[in-house]
């Protein structure tokens, strides 16, 4: 989780500073003149601050190990790349999104995986078997 706040964090604060690097990274062009309507700036702005917000928020929640916050985030990362998928496929978004939807899918498969290894081997600590055993305290379900 620290590892993803950090750079999700580290991600939102290069679009803020320089939003052609962040367009770069995503293989997206940076033209110097922009078209009358063009808010690609704005949008740019907009997702790296939510970026380095959500960075500080899953850092936070490492230090905390508030293992709660960390189960919310496996089916909304997983919706995460679900929608950028649909959205590459249906047109909407350039290829170079799909790498986005790849990122979140994949780290809600290993905080998923993550989060079961480490419930088993509280159970285990416990003396449990696992089966219909209650959460140890303080792991709220």
């Amino acid at each position: 989780m620290a590892v993803f706040g950090v750079l999700a964090a580290g991600l939102g604060a290069v679009g803020l500073l320089s939003p052609p690097a962040q367009l770069a990274m995503l293989g997206l062009p940076s033209p110097g003149r922009r078209g009358t309507g063009d808010l690609t700036p704005a949008f740019v702005t907009a997702s790296s601050m939510a970026a380095l917000n959500m960075g500080a928020y899953y850092v936070l929640a490492a230090l905390a190990d508030w293992r709660a916050f960390f189960r919310w985030t496996v089916p909304f990362r997983v919706l995460t790349c679900a929608v950028f998928t649909v959205a590459v496929i249906g047109g909407r978004a350039p290829d170079a999104f799909l790498g986005v939807g790849v990122w979140e899918g994949l780290g809600a498969v290993a905080t998923g995986l993550a989060l079961r290894y480490e419930r088993r081997a509280d159970v285990r600590e416990l003396g449990g078997s696992g089966v219909g055993e209650v959460a140890p305290p303080g792991d709220a379900a």
